[in-house]
């Protein structure tokens, strides 16, 4: 059996899958297009990706556990301290927004696509679900507010579950004979799914916190262990009560990420990695798994009106009736009313759903499908497009985060905290020292006191448009430490340190890149190399570049007197100096650097040897 029709279908997934998230990332654009382009192009216009030849039966139940794995680890996101403000709204969004949209969809369907009331209940039903797999990445684009985007997030995770689970209702009722004659069975799916999916996720959510506090599973098997028993659970609910399992590893999700007894940093770490990988391959399969002529059918009028509705008419009903009484504003109303995009969830359910009442023979059953794959297609497209410039111009999409959290408030850390403020940056200045503290908020700056290392500093201190970090402690451990605390939340690329001073560079040469930040300025320029520079009289300067002025020149004039720090633009893009980059400063950008009358010491921490015979040509 030749296998290389197989390997060269996965093997496309993945490299399709993880290429269109680089691109999308490249050029700020929303991956979820991305991915249905590519997966659309692959599929159904070149016909090179067939994901049902491919998979066969195991797809669906291959999505099923991808699914599961999202929503566990989306669950992991969830503290319950970020309902004190908005628990309402999420309740009722929920619950009446979530009734509002199924009623609307459903009466919507009847009368657009004329179509059998019991497929358009269901069809009403399926749309209730959002799910993280296209609200996450969404939000991860726009980078709305802080109460906005913890609404969109509880939202999409939670309502998943609770959308799975009225479908699945709904279609027992309509395969037992009708509607109204399966009402009582609903009821009694609906309360066995609810306590079944929350009794199996708290289980499961008690086994790991009992497997990690008791040291009973190795550090290297903390992830595999933890993916065993999510899987596993996921699993064991679903085979019970067909669907419960999504709500089992949500309520699993939820459950440990408010208990206090691990740490599960490592592990969502890890989830986070293996969800991009499978949403990324979950798209690209929704996307070929289109069919052209079926698209082409259905793209009409009465579809274009009826995503209308949806959009325009019915969501922003649900928000306005589960927002009454809420302290948000009209412009956060307003862009959760613009946010509501379908997802996997809805393509699964439908695709299954929609086979199994056609081969019932219930009339308009094969619509299902191709309807619900149109309406995710639709808004994903929709919503993708325009999400980003509709919270601009609602105000509640938090600037690109320039800010720089300096960490040590000594004398001139705070002066180049301030140069940094100065410059247009949002600037936090974190100490033990409580004297340097006091220090730095007479010097105008905003700071903290605490260890920067301490589990609770980051819900002590205010993120908020900070985007970086930059250790200048005199203690290289404590910088490397700060830079490793702080890769999580920041990324690699944007923690900076200081150069271990001499007695320390062997040991420190020793470490992992991955375990310490970039190195800051020249490998010269040390704590201690500071601290004498400005014991003997340094001063931050800042210069804005002008026509015809480059850093060598500016080097040349100031030969001896000058060490370059950042370079500050317009649109208050920070780049530092470091020991393996020199940024060239361009027209109406700022230079920040040190000045010091002091020129052996000023050589040593330069990277430019500016030579007598450069600066007699440069006077000349």
């Amino acid at each position: 059996m030749d296998t290389t029709p197989l390997l060269l279908g996965l093997s496309s997934i993945v490299v399709l899958g993880i290429l269109a998230q680089w691109i999308a990332w490249r050029f700020v654009l929303p991956s979820i297009l991305l991915l249905l382009t590519f997966g659309f192009v692959a599929g159904p216009v070149t016909g090179f990706l067939d994901p049902d030849a491919l998979l066969g039966p195991i797809l669906f139940p291959f999505v099923s556990v991808s699914v599961a794995i999202i929503l566990f680890e989306g669950g992991l996101t969830l503290r319950f301290s970020e309902l004190r403000e908005i628990g309402k709204v999420v309740r009722n969004l929920v619950t009446l927004g979530a009734l509002v949209t199924w009623v609307g969809a459903t009466f919507a369907g009847i009368f657009i696509f004329d179509i059998n009331p019991e497929v358009a209940i269901l069809l009403g039903a399926i749309l209730v679900v959002s799910g993280p797999t296209v609200v996450m990445p969404l939000l991860r684009h726009v980078r709305p507010n802080r109460r906005v985007g913890s609404i969109l997030k509880w939202e999409g995770i939670v309502i998943d579950p609770i959308g799975a689970l009225l479908a699945v209702l709904v279609f027992e009722a309509i395969a037992s004979g009708g509607i109204l004659e399966g009402t009582v069975s609903t009821i009694e799916g609906a309360l066995l799914t609810i306590l079944l999916g929350t009794g199996i996720g708290l289980v499961g959510a008690g086994i790991v916190v009992l497997l990690l506090m008791r040291y009973w599973v190795p550090d290297f098997l903390h992830n595999p262990v933890t993916l065993m028993i999510v899987i596993a659970a996921f699993t064991a609910s679903h085979m019970i009560q067909h669907e419960s399992g999504l709500a089992a590893v949500t309520v699993m999700g939820i459950a440990l990420a408010n208990q206090k007894k691990v740490d599960l940093k490592h592990i969502l770490e890890f989830k986070e990695n293996l969800r991009v990988l499978l949403l990324s391959g979950i798209f690209i399969l929704l996307a070929a798994r289109l069919e052209l002529d079926t698209v082409l059918a259905y793209i009409d009028l009465d579809l274009l009106l009826y995503l209308a509705l949806l959009m325009i008419v019915i969501r922003p009903l649900g928000v306005v009736v589960s927002s009454i009484g809420s302290p948000l504003s009209w412009r956060e109303r307003a862009f959760l009313s613009w946010m509501a995009p379908r997802g996997i969830v809805a393509a699964a359910v439908s695709a299954i759903f929609g086979l199994a009442l056609t081969q019932s023979g219930v009339v308009d059953a094969e619509q299902l499908a191709p309807l619900t794959f149109l309406i995710i297609v639709g808004t994903v497209l929709i919503y993708g497009l325009t999400a980003a410039p509709v919270a601009r111009l609602l105000g509640v999409a938090k600037p690109q985060a320039q800010g720089i959290l300096v960490v040590g408030a000594h004398r001139w850390g705070r002066e180049i905290a301030r140069s940094l403020m100065d410059a247009g940056l949002r600037v936090l200045v974190v100490d033990t020292n409580m004297g340097n503290i006091s220090a730095a908020k007479n010097a105008g700056l905003f700071a903290s006191q605490g260890s920067v290392l301490s589990e609770w500093i980051l819900d002590k201190i205010e993120l908020e448009g900070i985007g970086r970090m930059v250790a200048l402690t005199s203690n290289d451990e404590v910088n490397a430490l700060a830079a490793l605390h702080f890769t999580e939340r920041f990324g690699r690329s944007e923690v900076y340190q200081l150069h271990p001073e001499l007695g320390q560079r062997q040991s420190a040469d020793d470490v992992p890149v991955t375990l310490r930040g970039r190195v800051l300025f020249d490998p010269d320029a040390t704590f201690s190399f500071f601290e004498d520079l400005f014991d003997q009289g340094a001063v931050i300067e800042t210069i804005e570049v002008v026509e015809g002025q480059s850093l060598e020149e500016f080097m040349v004039v100031n030969a001896g007197e000058v060490i370059p720090l950042f370079v500050v633009d317009p649109s208050l893009a920070l780049t530092p100096f470091t020991a393996r980059e020199t940024p060239e400063p361009e027209i109406g950008q700022k230079l920040i650097y040190v000045r010091s009358s002091d020129a052996d010491a000023v050589a040593r921490a330069t990277d430019y040897v500016v030579t007598d015979e450069a600066v007699d040509e440069e006077v000349s």
